[in-house]
């Protein structure tokens, strides 16, 4: 199928299959939170264009599922790493975001208090990057990722619980069943956006100069 244009599509395509085809070395060795991959997102998603970060110090994830995705915005096609898990936990969890290019970052923060994490239920992101240090229990790589979520045949992967140290990640879009932020703490910072970024390697949409 082709639009009037005659390339989108084929573009949408090429980048789908590129994105199942660097999941597994880009992804396995840290594979994320986030999300229910059970078919009720597509694994081709509208986005605004931003990019955001989430870190947090550990999460404990009960159902985790993995795919290539796209996330499609006004200009382009990314492709992303789309990632589920049925129940997360995130302990010291910070997100920033950069508001529409000028110098305002919000941030927020939630689950500081060991005893009360911030906790997500049937939690997907579709992500450029994630680093961290990751075990996975009952790992199961290359399946099809139809029944994930994904496109019939693609590359998937699943696990019954996944831990990550040290998260930090690059998100293009997040969407959860429930999402539980305890002690949530939220500001809107104005200044140098890279002051404010939740992980220091990280893209956050920089300010205008000049």
């Amino acid at each position: 199928m082709q639009d009037s244009r005659d390339n989108l599509v084929q573009g949408r395509t090429r980048w789908r299959r590129f994105a199942a085809l660097m999941v597994p070395s880009a992804v396995v060795a840290g594979g994320i939170v986030v999300g229910m991959a059970n078919g009720a997102i597509a694994a081709s998603l509208n986005v605004s264009g931003s990019t955001f970060q989430v870190a947090a110090d550990r999460l404990e994830g009960e159902g985790f599922t993995q795919y290539g995705g796209v996330a499609v915005d006004k200009d382009a096609a990314h492709p992303v790493a789309v990632s589920g898990i049925r129940s997360a936990d995130l302990y010291n969890m910070c997100q920033s975001v950069n508001v529409g290019g000028a110098p305002v970052t919000v941030t927020i923060k939630a689950g500081t208090d060991p005893a009360h994490p911030a906790h997500a239920d049937d939690l997907l992101i579709g992500m450029d990057e994630l680093r961290g240090d990751a075990t996975f229990k009952n790992i199961k790589i290359g399946v099809d990722a139809g029944p994930l979520g994904g496109d019939a045949g693609a590359f998937g992967q699943k696990a019954d619980h996944v831990t990550i140290n040290d998260l930090g990640q690059v998100a293009r879009y997040t969407s959860a069943g429930t999402f539980r932020l305890n002690n949530l703490q939220l500001k809107v910072n104005l200044g140098d956006p890279a002051q404010f970024k939740c992980v220091p390697w990280g893209p956050l949409n920089e300010a205008p100069k000049g």
